[in-house]
């Protein structure tokens, strides 16, 4: 394989804006693979771009909101019960991923949460204090501002020689601006045109940014109805259910 497949499982809002799925992305190279954020259509959207589930070394969470995390207890029950995963699962997220997901699972699936896996399960949890590793990859968290109930973190993810950058949810922040920095693909969430909820970022306001953002590439995410449309009319690098890129890292790193 040369360079990094990006393929993007879901790149919808909490509200299936579109029609499209909840939150994931999977990065692919000879190092391993990486499942960036893990919406409840996650396991289903793998299946349909026939990608293999058990092939994934690690996972990484933005954040513990169910569009990004909801679908890992049935990838889990799949891991265990359905595909006879062996090898080892890494797990990143911030703090408390492991008790929620646990919560999570035990709620999907009572009698669960509990359940003794048959492959080795790693959790990793960071606090935006310093890079962690999990596996092939690399995982920086940068706090970022989206709710006062759950830690929200940006992330960027070195795998196969590449950077790569995540905004996960939040209104803008000067954290956005070290995330891209020299980042090879920044997936950036842009939930509104004009207009937004709460603590997401809209189209006016990363526009008025963008030049301070020095990644090679954005592509635009997680974005509502009004966006979506706005993005088709304008022609934006925007990110959609399917959409896979192949992403050479830069020369020299």
């Amino acid at each position: 394989m040369t360079g990094v497949s990006v393929h993007f499982l879901g790149t919808g809002d909490a509200f299936g804006s579109g029609g499209r799925l909840h939150t994931a992305t999977l990065l692919r190279s000879d190092a391993g693979q990486v499942l960036v954020d893990c919406g409840p259509s996650t396991l289903a959207a793998l299946r349909a771009q026939r990608l293999d589930p058990c092939s994934v070394d690690a996972i990484a969470l933005t954040h513990l909101h169910g569009d990004h995390f909801a679908g890992l207890p049935f990838l889990l029950m799949d891991a265990h019960f359905a595909a006879g995963r062996t090898r080892p699962l890494t797990v990143v997220g911030p703090s408390g991923t492991a008790e929620t997901v646990a919560r999570a699972h035990e709620i999907f699936f009572p009698g669960t949460g509990a359940l003794p896996l048959r492959f080795p399960l790693t959790w990793v949890e960071f606090d935006g204090r310093g890079p962690v590793d999990a596996g092939p990859v690399r995982v920086t968290a940068f706090p970022v501002v989206h709710s006062t109930s759950t830690p929200c973190f940006g992330l960027r993810v070195e795998l196969g020689g590449g950077v790569f950058a995540f905004s996960g949810d939040t209104e803008w922040t000067e954290a956005l601006v070290d995330l891209a920095d020299a980042a090879d693909l920044f997936l950036c969430e842009c939930q509104g045109y004009d207009t937004a909820p709460p603590h997401h970022l809209t189209w006016r306001v990363l526009q008025q940014h963008r030049h301070r953002l020095a990644c090679r590439r954005l592509r635009l995410t997680h974005m509502g109805d009004e966006m979506l449309a706005q993005a088709a009319v304008l022609g934006l690098d925007a990110a959609y259910d399917g959409l896979c890129l192949t992403v050479t890292p830069a020369a020299g790193k």
